[in-house]
């Protein structure tokens, strides 16, 4: 009869094993060269040697990138053996980091973690250190106590995940899809809660709209000349607003909030002084949409709203869309969704639910491409703040969780 609670005293010892692992990552700062570092390179070696002692066998997958360290962004695949490798269960962290911002705002350094109050301060030591320390120290209780898992395990530590994944799982996927098969269980710690309740099936499509309205530059003393490219920019945003909402209007209880959402965010400078009215103008439309609306109604919504401002109004406006995504949900009735809420009540006693977000994880990638994802871990939300920190009880409560879903 399998001993869980002999794999979970286990994992309990590697207590302050895991806590020293996650200092000698967090005191390399991966940061991707689109935000000024030199990328993954010097920490994917450094997971691959502690990989190396646990799993039974070890793949890098290097992406070309002249600006990063070596010219790559290293992708590390660990494989630990299960029984007869008819299933995979795939664990996906990542090692790239945020850079810390202001470090005024933090207490500590960075990138040298400390450990108080059984929390670890340091940048990257939650998102999304956590997971990948919790993935391997849950591999190592099981070949130490010579477990057979029911499933192979992957541990997947990708790049490149806070900047779009063109260097990671987008660069896995289709470089290297063989790999992955359509009955394989997928895992991506990239969201959660604080109680480790919550697991995340769906996603928003997510529609990033950039408007450039061109009117007529003129004296600020001389409107009748001009077209204010500023005030009925402005209009468009009110008309826009009020169309979308009103038109898309559905309820759907899996996410929160439970509705699409339409908010003009970003707006660029126009003119740099009082009184010149502006001949051009440019803002931002951040829209997260029910999976139920196509992205193609929406836009030609959007397309009708822009079409009438022009005529009524003699501006122009050209759209431009720096992100655009959208991506099937997981089933609740997944075998991932069940062998995880199954996992999660095992060891915390705690019964889990399913939820929809509104803002994107990697998992979306894995989800376009047909593979069912479940994206889940115990944490504060601490990520790209400052004073980031990881309890060390969600780390090892997460590591028996993984555990137990390959037994």
């Amino acid at each position: 009869m399998l001993d869980l609670d002999g794999v979970y005293d286990k994992i309990e010892r590697y207590r302050e094993e895991m806590v020293e692992f996650q200092k000698e990552l967090t005191a390399i700062p991966a940061i991707s060269p689109g935000s000024g570092g030199e990328g993954e390179y010097d920490k994917a070696q450094l997971v691959r040697k502690e990989a190396e002692k646990i799993f039974d066998e070890i793949e890098e997958y290097d992406a070309p990138d002249p600006r990063a360290k070596n010219g790559v962004r290293p992708n590390i695949a660990a494989r630990l053996y299960g029984e007869g490798g008819k299933k995979t269960l795939w664990i996906m962290a990542h090692m790239d980091v945020v850079p810390p911002g202001d470090l005024s705002l933090w207490e500590t350094d960075p990138f040298k973690a400390e450990v108080k109050d059984g929390k670890i301060f340091g940048r990257g030591v939650e998102d999304d250190q956590q997971p990948l320390v919790g993935a391997l120290f849950a591999a190592k209780a099981l070949k130490e106590l010579k477990i057979k898992p029911k499933y192979d395990l992957v541990l997947l530590a990708v790049a490149d995940e806070e900047c779009g994944s063109d260097y990671g799982l987008k660069f896995m996927l289709e470089e290297h899809g063989n790999l992955f098969r359509k009955d394989d269980l997928y895992l991506v710690p990239d969201a959660g809660i604080p109680d480790g309740t919550l697991i995340e099936i769906a996603e928003k499509s997510l529609l990033w709209i950039k408007f450039r309205v061109k009117g007529e530059q003129a004296h600020a003393s001389m409107p009748e000349i001009a077209i204010n490219a500023h005030r009925f920019g402005a209009r468009l945003i009110c008309a826009l607003d009020e169309k979308l909402h009103e038109k898309f209007a559905d309820v759907d209880g899996l996410f929160y909030p439970p509705i699409s959402t339409f908010e003009p965010t970003k707006k660029e400078a126009n003119v740099p002084n009082i009184n010149t009215i502006p001949g051009g103008d440019v803002f931002y439309f951040d829209c997260r949409v029910l999976p139920k609306y196509s992205l193609e109604e929406v836009l030609s919504t959007v397309d009708e709203e822009v079409e009438k401002m022009e005529k009524e109004t003699g501006i122009k406006v050209e759209l431009e869309f720096p992100n655009k995504e959208s991506s099937p949900p997981t089933p609740e009735d997944s075998p991932v969704v069940e062998l995880l809420s199954r996992s999660i009540e095992k060891v915390t006693g705690k019964k889990p639910s399913v939820m929809g977000v509104g803002g994107g994880t990697v998992a979306a990638i894995f989800r376009v491409k047909g593979y069912p994802a479940a994206v889940w871990f115990t944490i504060d939300d601490t990520a790209h703040q400052p004073n980031e920190y990881c309890v060390i009880d969600n780390m090892v409560t997460d590591a028996k969780v993984f555990a137990t879903m390959l037994l």
